[in-house]
């Protein structure tokens, strides 16, 4: 299956069970594709954990959900040896982070602590139990949400910490015609722990998915698009308005979502409107203003628009 059709089909399925998304969706299976992690925001009651279980669905991938509180420990992630008195040895018991999609509901309520051992999994794909190392083994890939209005005893994430996200998507309400047909839905006995009742099937198996990320091999980008990609990022680093710019690890993230994106429209081949579309939730995260430059109203947002105008378009 092509990445077009798999990006097609995947937007239709999820599309059953959740309504008025499908940027949403499009940006979460390019991350999944990229072997990226997303960090989902949005208040709640959107469909985030609808969301997340769809996609898991399609892709065929074992599903494990973890809530974040103040008192949650590193070892309610990871895992911890347990004493067997049967057999006088200690055995593993491993924790939600040995799956393929790992759902982290507000992330920004649990301490430093246990977000530091979440965050070394996904960058690192193992994790460390009492000294041993244990790999996370196949498709990976973590949707962390949080809420952007409550900040009352939340732990916000270190700057270093969210440019291990390779997006950060935004999940807003839905418009009215799609509000609207979500009703119709829970009028037809939608349940959303039910994915069955709204027909939401297996688009493709997780060594299929690998074999898509494989075709991307075969794209070209070419010289004058890989300079594009630097000058972006170089520019929100050079910015008066910015105490913190995108990284080379960002710019990395760009051209790899940009690849995707281009998959998605059926080409071989990179263009700069795939730099542009992907910008926004690859960025985001990752650009730090000055308090000046918010106080004279300047979002990040506006910044990143900013520098795709500032940046010549190569031909």
């Amino acid at each position: 299956m092509s990445i077009k059709e798999l990006m097609a089909e995947v937007q239709a399925q999820v599309g059953k069970a959740v309504l008025g998304q499908e940027e949403a969706v499009a940006h979460l299976v390019t991350a999944l594709l990229a072997q990226g992690h997303v960090l989902l925001e949005g208040v709640p009651g959107v469909a985030k954990t609808l969301l997340s279980r769809a996609l898991a669905r399609c892709v065929g991938a074992d599903f494990k959900r973890v809530q974040c509180t103040p008192d949650l420990m590193p070892a309610d992630i990871t895992g911890t040896n347990v004493f067997d008195v049967q057999t006088r040895t200690f055995r593993l018991v491993k924790g939600p982070v040995f799956t393929n999609l790992l759902l982290v509901d507000e992330i920004n309520r649990t301490p430093p602590k246990t977000q530091s051992a979440l965050l070394q999994a996904m960058q690192e794909r193992y994790v460390t139990i009492d000294g041993v190392d244990h790999p996370l083994e196949g498709v990976f890939f973590v949707i962390a949400t949080q809420n952007p209005i409550e900040y009352e005893g939340t732990y916000p994430l270190p700057e270093a910490q969210l440019d291990r996200f390779l997006m950060k998507v935004y999940v807003g309400y839905p418009d009215s015609a799609a509000e609207q047909n979500v009703l119709r839905l829970h009028l037809r006995g939608l349940d959303p722990q039910d994915l069955d009742s709204v027909g939401v099937q297996r688009v493709i198996g997780l060594a299929e998915l690998q074999e898509a990320v494989r075709e991307l091999a075969r794209q070209t980008v070419r010289e004058d698009l890989i300079a594009y990609i630097a000058a972006l990022a170089q520019r929100t680093r050079e910015s008066p308005h910015t105490v913190l710019g995108a990284s080379p690890r960002a710019a990395v993230a760009l051209l790899r979502c940009s690849q995707i994106r281009a998959a998605a429209q059926g080409r071989d081949f990179v263009t700069p409107d795939d730099v542009q579309d992907v910008a926004h939730p690859v960025l985001r995260h990752r650009i730090i203003l000055k308090p000046e430059a918010e106080i004279e109203g300047l979002t990040v947002e506006g910044l990143i628009d900013s520098v795709i105008s500032a940046v010549p378009v190569p031909r």
